[in-house]
């Protein structure tokens, strides 16, 4: 049964905060008047105003509690309804126009209910408008409900005084028992998300963060929902205990409940129609719109949900976009795209630079007797058309998987693999440095795309967007030796099948067939053990070329590093590059935390002061991230000289300089073979008679597609080329 209690229409618009919630000496505005902060003076209405008022079909249920500013015209507000304290700032004989809507100035056929009103708004035919403070220049049109409630949490996972600790709401990201979750924050980055979401059994860690969520808000009940200056609000239904930005623009949304919507003039936030949000936080600068649906849920700063895409309890990173797909109990870090209705993915940590293909179930078979598995995804992670995946599943950056129901769980330490299922034979089939020989156009204009559509109007956290960085290349180094090792095992099972070397002895093998072009190793199959839960084989393929390929990129990229990172225009002295070289027994384990590449020991620091006090607040947390951000460059430069000097077998500081000679140089031819690879991959387009068919003569293609040569990033990165070639030479000039 419906429980529908009556009370005396005298009390309408009042008593908002309960009594046994009031602070000693406190009336029940005393929070709304500190929400409050137009510097307008109010007063009451005089006779004439009252009886316009009255003349004008408006009614109240006391007009002494209908205060006004000095520029009030009472000729501009009509057939409304008023109860408790309202306050109406100046109205003005204009009419307001915002992408085609003009609508005049004033407060007409509405129902308001304790509301603070800016200068020159526009209310119009909205239905019931209760407990809300509205900036100047607010559109409000056809609008069925909008109302606060004294416990109000904007979608913040806190609760109220006098509430139990079952009304917190928690994001249950990454894994779908809930094992993971976290609560919610207006400003909660994707390096806070991933922090929380890790680290469980250490309780004075995670009891720190939910206290850093808990004080960051105003615990006092009492606080009223808010709309910005210059937003627009139309034809929507339902908006309860909403906190809505400057400059947002909301049409046809069905129901937004209990969420922060943040928007600014420099990030304007738009919501479109048939959608519904409830319990979420959405950041500046995003879009939703055509029929979303979304609970439980963070948006990260400029990220986007369109045409009928679910977001349920999950964090989505900035410059991220899911459409039409369905996402459950994940965390997904900056630059994922997501598009076509039969996406899928659940309960998975995504570490960014991310692209699902259609038919893509991610994470949507468990392999344990419970809803409890996990996929966990470095960076530049792309499951092809159709592919099926189950859980646990790891996979290496920037690994992409063709199309196929991989039958059980996966763990892939190579980065830049093909990963395929070959039905016929039976086997996982893995392809090393795949995207260097057969698109690395892909690899290189993704890395330039994300950087250049990365719209974050604060960027405290400094995110990785190069394909060469600390996490990928770490896993390139090791895959040297997991190649090394694999190698000479296939060897000895094929020639000694009964000797079972020592690692040392494996990867000196290994080393001896991988580095001779006319050794046996094309004619050996090498295998991987543990990487599929199964009996089934595991072969590598084209081995040496991935081999080779690894070296070289060791070597190219603390050139490459140190280019990007020294503040020192050429020419360089030997000694110019000291301050680049890695430390003595300094170690360098990295860590993707959100999308911002740290190191191990800087996060164990962080954990450690947060739980003795030292970091007390996301701030400082916030702080810490931008601190580890300006030393980012130049500790990714020493840990590219470490990883190049252990692959010479010289000591971690030893740098000498006919070594870095030898670096300089090899990185310049290594440059100028990327740069023709980025070349020859998109040429494969242009010279495959499948596509070309379709168009009348190459002049048609060219136009329908742009000339190969006219191409602007296959320019841009040769010019790019070109300039790492001169400052190379004028290095090597001077040493």
């Amino acid at each position: 049964m419906n429980r529908i209690t009556r009370h005396p229409l005298s009390t309408l618009g009042y008593q908002f905060i309960e009594d046994r919630y009031l602070p000693k000496g406190k009336d029940e505005y005393y929070l709304r008047n500190k929400q409050n902060r137009t510097k307008t003076n109010y007063r009451k209405l005089n006779a004439r105003e009252i009886e316009l008022l009255v003349r004008n079909q408006n009614q109240s249920d006391n007009w002494n509690n209908l205060l006004v500013s000095d520029a009030f015209n009472p000729e501009l507000v009509k057939n409304c309804k008023f109860f408790g304290l309202v306050r109406i700032g100046k109205l003005e004989p204009y009419f307001l126009e915002y992408h085609n809507l003009r609508m005049p100035v004033g407060i007409y056929n509405s129902h308001i209910i304790s509301c603070d009103i800016g200068d020159n708004v526009v209310i119009d035919n909205v239905h019931y408008l209760s407990h809300y403070i509205l900036g100047n220049e607010v559109v409000l049109v056809n609008v069925n409900e909008m109302a606060t409630t004294s416990h109000a949490k904007f979608g913040n996972g806190i609760v109220k005084e006098g509430e139990p600790e079952s009304l917190r709401i928690w994001l249950e990201v990454c894994n779908e028992n809930g094992g993971r979750k976290i609560a919610p924050f207006s400003g909660m980055l994707p390096g806070d998300a991933w922090l929380w979401s890790r680290h469980r059994a250490d309780e004075a860690f995670q009891k720190q963060l939910l206290a850093f969520t808990q004080k960051a808000f105003d615990h006092r009940r009492g606080y009223y929902g808010k709309v910005g200056d210059r937003c627009i609000i139309k034809n929507c239904l339902i908006l309860k205990d909403v906190w809505i930005g400057s400059d947002a623009y909301i049409k046809g949304a069905n129901k937004l409940k209990n969420v922060s919507i943040h928007s600014s003039p420099e990030a304007v936030t738009q919501i479109g129609e048939g959608c519904e949000l409830v319990n979420g936080i959405i950041s500046e600068g995003c879009t939703v719109f055509y029929g979303v649906k979304a609970v439980r849920f963070v948006m990260a700063s400029h990220s986007q949900l369109k045409y009928g895409a679910r977001l349920i309890n999950s964090y989505l990173g900035s410059n991220a976009t899911i459409s039409c797909c369905e996402v459950l109990n994940s965390l997904i870090f900056p630059a994922h795209e997501q598009h076509h209705n039969n996406s899928f993915l659940c309960a998975a940590l995504v570490q960014g630079q991310s692209n699902m293909a259609a038919g893509a179930t991610v994470g949507s078979n468990h392999n344990s007797r419970s809803a409890d598995g996990e996929i966990v995804a470095g960076r530049g992670f792309w499951p092809g058309l159709c592919v099926s995946l189950k859980h646990n599943s790891r996979f290496a950056t920037f690994n992409l998987i063709t199309k196929g129901d991989y039958p059980a769980e996966m763990d892939i330490p190579l980065p830049f693999s093909l990963i395929s299922n070959d039905v016929h034979c039976n086997e996982l089939v893995i392809r090393p440095a795949y995207w260097f020989h057969y698109n690395l156009y892909a690899l290189a204009r993704n890395a330039w795309k994300y950087n250049d559509r990365d719209k974050r109007t604060q960027r405290i956290q400094i995110l990785e967007y190069d394909y060469l960085g600390p996490d990928s290349m770490t896993e390139v180094f090791r895959a040297i030796g997991l190649l090394e090792r694999l190698s000479g095992l296939a060897w000895y099972k094929a020639y000694i099948p009964e000797a079972h070397p020592e690692e040392e002895v494996l990867r000196k093998k290994g080393l001896e067939l991988l580095s001779d072009e006319n050794s046996v190793l094309e004619e050996l199959h090498v295998r991987a053990d543990a990487w599929e839960n199964s009996k089934r084989a595991v072969r590598l393929v084209n081995t040496r070329k991935a081999y080779q390929t690894y070296r070289q990129l060791i070597a190219y990229y603390p050139i490459k590093c140190l280019m990007e990172s020294s503040t020192a225009n050429p020419p360089v002295s030997f000694s110019s590059v000291q301050p680049f070289l890695p430390k003595p027994s300094q170690t360098f384990n990295w860590i993707n935390m959100g999308g911002q590449l740290i190191l191990e020991a800087d996060l164990n620091q962080l954990i450690e002061q947060v739980k003795n006090g030292e970091i007390s607040g996301w701030k400082q947390v916030h702080d810490r991230y931008e601190s580890l951000g300006k030393r980012y460059e130049k500790t990714k430069t020493r840990h590219a000289f470490f990883l190049a000097l252990q692959d010479h077998k010289a000591a971690s500081t030893v740098l000498d300089s006919p070594l870095l000679k030898q670096l300089l140089e090899n990185a310049k031819v290594f440059r100028a073979w990327l740069s023709e690879q980025v070349y020859l991959s998109r040429k494969k387009d242009y010279e495959n008679p499948f596509r070309n068919m379709v168009y009348q003569n190459p002049a048609e293609r060219d136009v329908v597609l742009g000339s190969l040569e006219e191409n602007g990033f296959i320019r841009k990165d040769r010019e790019e080329c070109e300039e790492f070639h001169r400052k190379i030479d004028t290095w090597l000039s001077v040493l």
